[in-house]
């Protein structure tokens, strides 16, 4: 009833089965290769991270995970950006048309709390790492 209601609440909504995440994995490819260093690794690893959610789909439904990802990323790059895993039917579609849609607001608020979330554990790791070096906290702390 949660999502119903931040549907309405935001009047808009995107296609599930991960349409939205094969999209901006895609795009965050493209942006990627404007990149350098670090930074092109990290945007090309946050870019395999949203791939989950499509992979886990078809692992769900009983789908070669590999062939439904290499079929998704063709279609999207077809300009057919509505397709992802249809659970229900073990294939891929065309979301909107199967009516597997998602609130906008669901999605933006799960995509900020991953991202919140790699970032909080990327500071603990530099903490730690500055620890090893001799950083950390003075003594008697």
């Amino acid at each position: 009833m949660g999502s119903l209601s931040s549907a309405l609440e935001m009047k808009k909504i995107v296609t599930g089965g991960g349409a939205v995440e094969i999209a901006a994995a895609e795009e965050l490819r493209k942006f990627a290769v404007t990149q350098s260093g670090k930074e092109q690794l990290a945007v090309k690893k946050f870019a395999d991270a949203l791939e989950d959610i499509p992979k886990t789909l078809a692992e769900s439904a009983g789908m070669d995970v590999i062939d439904t990802l290499v079929n998704l990323r063709k279609h999207y790059s077809e300009e057919k950006k509505d397709y992802g895993v249809d659970v229900v039917a073990g294939k891929i579609g065309n979301m909107y048309e199967k009516n597997i849609v998602e609130p906008l607001k669901v999605k933006i608020q799960a995509l900020k709390s991953a991202t919140e979330a790699v970032d909080m554990i990327l500071r603990i790791d530099d903490v730690i790492a500055s620890t090893k070096r001799g950083g950390g906290m003075p003594p008697g702390m």
